[in-house]
Order: structure tokens, then sequence, then C-alpha cells
């Protein structure tokens, strides 16, 4: 897809993709740390998957984004979804849908060297 497919997509559209693009990044990431046991995998990869999580990384990374990222957050961020995580608020769950957004806008764009990049922000910080 070239990039004007992806930005005349839904900013939900890329929350989705980011939602299982960071997923996948934080399980490796837990499972790297030398843990085997399920639920400890689980148990550990909560701060990093729950809505108020990405919430948090997101406030911690966000001055280090470009303007057209934090663009792309915004745009998630204001997006409409017709649900939320029970769990968290709703601003809480704003924020995620932004983070999730940008990494499923950037996986989708094939700018993977500054996808990584942003991953691996979220997991260190």
């Amino acid at each position: 897809m070239t990039e004007n497919e992806v930005l005349q997509m839904s900013p939900l559209v890329w929350a989705y993709m980011g939602d299982a693009v960071y997923e996948a990044y934080v399980r490796k990431y837990v499972i790297k740390q030398g843990l085997c046991k399920n639920g400890l995998l689980h148990k550990k990869s909560i701060p990093y998957v729950s809505a108020n999580g990405q919430a948090s990384i997101l406030k911690r990374i966000e001055e280090e984004l470009t303007d057209e990222e934090k663009d792309i957050v915004r745009r998630g961020r204001n997006s409409n979804p017709h649900s939320h995580a029970k769990n968290a608020d709703i601003i809480d769950y704003k924020h995620a849908t932004g983070l999730e957004a940008l990494i499923g806008y950037l996986y989708l764009c094939d700018k993977h060297d500054r996808l990584e990049e942003i991953l691996k922000q979220c997991v260190e910080k």
C-alpha cells in the first residue's frame, strides 16, 4: 500500500493493525526475558498492553515523536470507537488507541525502522 492509501483509512483501522503488531512485539519482548510460564508471561505483559499502560507509555514517548506522528496519534485518539475497555477510563482508552494507531500506521506504510525505534521506546521506558 502507498502512504496515501493508508492515509485514506480510518484511524481505527490503523489501531486495529497496531494492536496486533504491538501485542506481538510485547510478547516477544517478555519471552526474551527468559520467562516460560504462560500465566507469568501474561502477567508481565499487562503493564505494556493494558489501556492504562499504553496511555502511560504514550505520555512518556510523545515528546520524541515527529509532528506527523503526533498528528497520527491525535487522529487515532480523536476517533470514535464504538466500545472501550471495561477496566480503563475513556481518556486512557483514547490515548491507547492513539498509540496503536501510530504503530499500525507505521506498519502499514512499511516504515519498519521507525516502527522498531518506537516499539523499543515503548518497552524500555
